[in-house]
């Protein structure tokens, strides 16, 4: 198991990315929304795509390392991206709860609050904006697979190379 308290400098790294990032799309987003032109539309988009593909790699970056903890610990997908049953510290959940749901109600304001581009089409650089919580939920899961404290598997064999049977899984070979 991680120590949380051995580890909270990488944690504290991912926690700040997280608030900076948070922040910058809080900020573009609403001047974006606010003055509806096309340069804080542009800034307000590149900001929401560039958060949203950084979380994609997080994302995937902490799925591979999570399903390489679960080889020896008990890894469950809520408390890899909703930081739930213990895995992180009280503080660090708070807050990183709290920056996913900033994402989340902030990406649906600003796209609700100016669904249509000035020329009256449907759909504006606004909306990229409901994309950026994956910035938030690839956070939560590089930091639990990096920094979270799991309980050890119980279900292990005593096998060497960690399997827990030496049965054949081919359940069609008697049919030649």
């Amino acid at each position: 198991m991680n120590d949380p308290s051995t580890t909270q400098d990488g944690g504290d790294i991912i926690v700040r990315v997280n608030v900076v990032g948070t922040m910058a799309f809080t900020i573009t987003s609403i001047v974006a929304a606010a003055l509806f032109t096309s340069g804080p539309q542009w800034i307000g988009a590149i900001t929401a795509m560039t958060l949203f593909v950084v979380g994609i790699v997080a994302f995937l970056w902490s799925f591979w390392n999570a399903v390489q903890r679960s080889r020896a610990e008990q890894v469950a997908v809520t408390q890899l991206y909703m930081l739930a049953g213990g895995v992180a510290p009280s503080p660090v959940r708070r807050l990183m709860l709290s920056l996913l749901a900033i994402q989340i109600v902030v990406g649906l304001a600003t796209a609700l609050a100016r669904p249509n581009s000035a020329d009256g089409s449907p759909g504006t650089s606004l909306a990229l904006g409901v994309l950026v919580p994956m910035f938030g939920l690839g956070l939560n899961g590089l930091w639990a697979a990096f920094h979270g404290s799991y309980r050890a598997r119980t279900d292990l064999g005593d096998e060497p190379n960690g399997t827990t049977s030496n049965t054949s899984i081919d359940k069609n070979e008697h049919h030649g």
